[in-house]
């Protein structure tokens, strides 16, 4: 569905000395620096697989979404989607696929969602009938069917993005781009908005590509992760194999009645992040130690409670953000 080779975009710009002087000096001679965004990336994707592109704020996400959908040109490289060049912005292509952007809006702000709707059946020649059946399905299931009419600047936040998400996904394209969908939300929004994406996936077996800087919107609904560092692919492949990066540890969480001794050597071999003034630790813990580790604390100190989990992949994603040597090691 989705396939790049060596795809790189550059962009160039120029620094300008300050004040009206440096104004002036712009005119006749200019220093410019050029920055890939996107450098020599290599990714290829099958159908019906969801993938999420993770990477910190100017690592290049938006970027390659921006290229697969033909919104600006690569610099060099090759780009494949569904069979078309994306930058050539065919009809036929433009039918197949769809992008929805968390910060950017496709629905006129000063009419009702309704009349965006016509006027992309128009646009994406849907037939009269099976439009009607889409929006009375997707504005049923996403809770909106009394919001249709409403002008869409008096919506909420919530309610907008469930708008933009039926207003994409009316034509059924093949393949969809979702950057950033539940940025900004509230928590019960962004829930009902992934079951949505996921149930949506389940019926008709699209293809996704999401970006988001919510970790909860990756684990619930992606069975990919790509990470961009940089502007180039740090990683591929599954999210527990991206969550074992680090190593098979599990994180347990201690609770006790009273302050306890920091410098014993139970919590400082296992990296120890303490909390509310001594009472709380949470170790690392290489899983075949687990037993014998808490067996120790258990009896060594006066535990009110504890937990485990594994490490939590917004965990792995601070570390190697800050760390990205740690991926060049392996």
């Amino acid at each position: 569905m989705i396939k790049t080779d060596k795809l790189t975009k550059s962009f160039k710009s120029y620094k300008k000395k300050p004040g009206f002087m440096g104004s002036i000096e712009s005119l006749y001679k200019r220093d410019y620096t050029i920055k890939n965004a996107v450098e020599s990336f290599d990714l290829d994707i099958p159908n019906g697989q969801i993938v999420g592109l993770l990477g910190p704020n100017g690592a290049g996400k938006t970027t390659l979404m921006k290229m697969f959908t033909g919104i600006i040109v690569p610099s060099s490289g090759d780009i494949n989607v569904l069979g078309y060049n994306p930058s050539e912005r065919e009809k036929s292509f433009r039918k197949k696929i769809a992008l929805v952007m968390g910060q950017k809006s496709q629905l006129w702000w000063d009419i009702p969602a309704m009349d965006s709707f016509l006027l992309l059946q128009k646009y994406y020649e849907i037939p009269q009938d099976e439009f009607q059946q889409k929006i009375e399905h997707m504005s049923n299931i996403l809770e909106v069917k009394d919001l249709l009419h409403i002008h869409v600047r008096k919506l909420s936040l919530g309610e907008r993005m469930k708008m933009e998400l039926m207003a994409s996904l009316l034509h059924s394209p093949e393949v969809i781009f979702l950057d950033e969908p539940t940025i900004g939300l509230d928590l019960v929004a962004q829930e009902s908005i992934r079951k949505f994406i996921k149930d949506y996936h389940a019926k008709n077996n699209c293809t996704i590509i999401l970006t988001s800087h919510y970790m909860a919107d990756v684990q619930e609904l992606c069975s990919r992760i790509v990470l961009i560092l940089g502007g180039k692919k740090a990683y591929d492949g599954t999210i527990k194999d991206f969550e074992n990066i680090l190593g098979h540890e599990k994180r347990v969480s201690f609770y006790f009645k009273e302050t306890v001794n920091k410098e014993d050597e139970l919590f400082k071999n296992h990296k120890p992040e303490w909390s509310l003034e001594g009472h709380k630790v949470e170790l690392l813990v290489p899983e075949e130690e687990l037993r014998s580790i808490s067996a120790k604390i258990i009896q060594e100190y006066d535990v009110k409670d504890f937990n485990t989990e594994t490490l939590p992949i917004e965990k792995v994603m601070k570390t190697l953000i800050s760390n990205p040597e740690i991926l060049s090691d392996r």
